[in-house]
């Protein structure tokens, strides 16, 4: 019998696998895509009735990374050492990649906005960008860091179709004045203010690492709190990749102990195996509803979701107005007489042990969504998990699975792109267009202000170099 070593070493992606791990052509059409999706679960033995992917959507989301700058200095971070150096995409390479993405994956397609911090873009590019998504009927996201996100550019983000704004705050950014996990809640909150009110599903992803691992449970516990603006809660394992500084992150940080502590912090046991979206190695997450301040978890029914998810597989809900959502739900489980029966078993049940709350609550019922994503280190890609990947980011060929991307980014970011016209490549490093692709120079010169403080790393210089 192999040993278990030999084994997870045989999942190792080998250099020969990441060279050829290119994107694929798009589809015949967006129901091809949907198939391909489900061929794809099958194949890594991961479809069942629980899985989502391949049945609701075929991609979870797509990265569109506008801009490599970032305003912060993350010991965390997927951004490589190179990409200060990088300039931003030309605008009509942008809208490109957008019509790839929809060529794809088709309409309602979720697409984040990011970066770097996608709030660097000159603010009528990030908005031509926000509505260009709209415009080909995808879902567009921000993500971002919250810096230079003011009420007053949300507001115009909205008005040009803006769907939902996601928060990335925690430890590993370094941001003066917080001097840990929970005292961060306070920067949240002024977050959570600017979007209050907006056309605007609001979200926070929040790195867990050896720093803020014990205090995952005050932040939920701040996220339960404020549930009646919040609508998803991601947190994302620190992994060993791009330019962060962390290394390895304790072994004690996984999954299964991230669930615990988001329990912990809930005050709730939450069923994060009733739904799958992914690997699931790769993905958790569990929903609940928050009454009164208390949570109630709303997938305890397996059974139950098995059914509701495939009656309901080709619906979309509209995540800036609940109660439209609601009523699209609530139409299509009543065109069946045995689930219209089965929920309305689970419904009474649930409202009569939450009846004490309903009643404190004057029938105000709140959803949070907690994600938990575990994404690979550069020198650890599988190759099962890269072919069941959810998230992709967008490249100059196509979207490639995120994690594949972040290991491997110079290879993406530093290449001549081919204008869409013909008319030459575009130089990441010099902005220049050119009748052919420009080598790329070795070594890279960054400018002093742009390296900032990630010239400490040094001593794992060639460590990335040696993967696969």
């Amino acid at each position: 019998m192999k040993s278990i070593d030999e084994a997870c070493a045989r999942r190792i992606m080998t250099s020969r696998e990441i060279d050829a791990a290119r994107p694929e052509p798009p589809p015949v059409d967006h129901q091809a895509a949907l198939a391909a999706a489900q061929a794809r679960m099958v194949a890594t033995g991961q479809w069942n009735a629980s899985q989502i992917m391949g049945r609701r959507w075929p991609i979870g989301c797509v990265a569109l990374e506008i801009t490599q700058r970032c305003n912060l200095d993350c010991t965390a971070c997927y951004l490589s050492e190179h990409a200060e150096a990088v300039k931003d995409l030309p605008l009509e390479e942008v809208f490109r990649r957008i019509d790839r993405i929809f060529d794809h994956y088709g309409p309602n397609t979720d697409v984040q906005v990011t970066g770097g911090d996608p709030t660097l873009r000159k603010r009528a590019e990030l908005v031509a960008i926000i509505r260009r998504i709209r415009d080909k009927g995808m879902r567009p996201t921000l993500f971002t860091n919250g810096i230079r996100a003011r009420r007053d550019l949300l507001r115009e983000l909205v008005d040009a179709g803006l769907v939902d704004v996601a928060f990335h705050v925690d430890m590993t950014q370094q941001r003066k004045g917080y001097a840990d996990e929970i005292s961060l809640n306070a920067l949240r909150q002024e977050y959570i203010e600017r979007a209050r009110g907006l056309r605007l599903a609001i979200m926070f992803n929040t790195t867990v690492f050896d720093g803020n691992f014990e205090q995952v449970p005050e932040v939920v516990a701040f996220f339960v709190r404020n549930s009646d603006a919040v609508r998803l809660a991601s947190f994302q394992l620190q992994a060993e990749t791009g330019r962060g500084v962390l290394g390895r992150r304790d072994p004690r940080i996984t999954i299964a102990s991230v669930a615990r502590q988001i329990e912990r912090g809930a005050d709730a046991t939450l069923s994060f195996d009733s739904a799958h979206a992914g690997h699931a190695r790769c993905n958790r997450h569990a929903m609940a509803l928050v009454i009164n301040g208390k949570v109630y978890d709303m997938l305890d029914d397996q059974a139950l979701f098995h059914a509701v998810l495939e009656r309901t597989a080709k619906l979309q809900f509209d995540r800036q107005d609940r109660s439209v959502a609601v009523r699209i739900f609530a139409k299509c489980m009543l065109g069946s007489s045995s689930l219209t029966r089965r929920g309305a078993a689970w419904l009474l049940r649930k409202l009569w042990h939450a009846r004490g709350d309903l009643l404190h609550a004057r029938g105000h019922v709140d959803k949070l969504t907690f994600f938990i994503h575990d994404f690979m280190d550069a020198c650890s890609l599988e190759k099962e998990r890269i072919d069941a990947c959810i998230f992709t980011t967008a490249t100059s060929e196509g979207p490639i699975s995120m994690c594949l991307h972040n290991a491997r980014r110079d290879t993406f970011v530093l290449q001549p792109v081919r204008l869409h016209d013909g008319n030459g490549f575009w130089n990441p490093l010099s902005n220049a267009v050119t009748p052919q692709p420009a080598p790329v120079p070795q070594p890279i010169q960054l400018h002093r202000n742009a390296v900032k403080g990630r010239r400490k790393r040094a001593r794992n210089d060639g460590r990335q170099a040696g993967c696969g």
